[in-house]
């Protein structure tokens, strides 16, 4: 433990600020230069593979092939850390904006980053303006062909796999597009609950079989839910059956 917290101040600590500085200048210029956000993402993902490296965090990365660079769908992962969202910016090829929590958006320079990005704001305390974020998602996916990639057990977990909520299916049936199951694992015991330490480990990513979505209609929402926590809880069990 003490190592762990030597290793966090003497070097991951301070290169990690210094290349969040210097990735950041690069996001906010790149900002002011394209309004579609693509840069911004590109960038993001550099940063996250230097992130992920200089905290010697490894990935296995499975299943990829199932999933086209230039695709558009609708991502829904579990969610154990911090670190999910590097890991995912890091591994995942297309471009995709993230569903965030509201408050975000007025945290200094995160906010600004978030809005520019294209990134997409989610009132939890307010169900209408929720449902009108969900509906702008889907016509991202739908018109853009962007991806989305949501969280849909609501939050950090310990492990165990929560109930998921229903966002992720209805953006993928509103943009017409696959949902794709992601199962993480690992990336809790990289980045603990309630710390900023990134201690080295390895994270396994795995891609599910892509869910079509094409002539459904919202009431097949709780079904197709249902199919993507299934296929998560199996992809988990066979991870963790193969560490065990």
């Amino acid at each position: 433990m003490f190592l762990s917290y030597l290793r966090t101040a003497v070097w991951t600590g301070p290169l990690v600020v210094l290349f969040t500085i210097l990735y950041g200048i690069a996001d906010l210029i790149a900002s002011l230069l394209d309004s579609s956000g693509n840069w911004q993402h590109a960038i993001a993902q550099r940063w996250s593979r230097v992130l992920l490296a200089v905290g010697a965090v490894k990935i296995q990365l499975e299943g990829i092939e199932k999933i086209e660079r230039n695709g558009s769908y609708v991502f829904a992962s579990n969610h154990l850390s911090f670190a999910d969202t590097p890991i995912m910016l890091a591994n995942i090829p297309c471009q995709f904006r993230f569903m965030a929590k509201h408050s975000l958006f007025k945290v200094p320079f995160i906010g600004f980053h978030l809005r520019r990005g294209g990134h997409i704001p989610v009132p939890r305390e307010d169900a209408r303006a929720a449902i009108r974020a969900i509906q702008e998602a889907g016509r991202i996916v739908r018109e853009k062909k962007i991806s989305i990639l949501l969280f849909p057990e609501g939050g950090r977990t310990d492990g165990e796999l929560r109930p998921f909520k229903e966002g992720a299916a209805l953006i993928a049936i509103a943009g017409g597009v696959p949902i794709v199951p992601v199962a993480l694992d690992g990336s809790r015991q990289v980045m603990p609950m309630g710390s900023w330490r990134m201690v080295p480990g390895k994270v396994t990513v795995r891609i599910g079989d892509p869910i079509p979505t094409a002539g459904l209609g919202t009431r097949a929402r709780g079904d197709l839910t249902e199919q993507v926590r299934v296929q998560v809880e199996t992809m988990l069990r066979e991870i963790r059956g193969k560490l065990s």
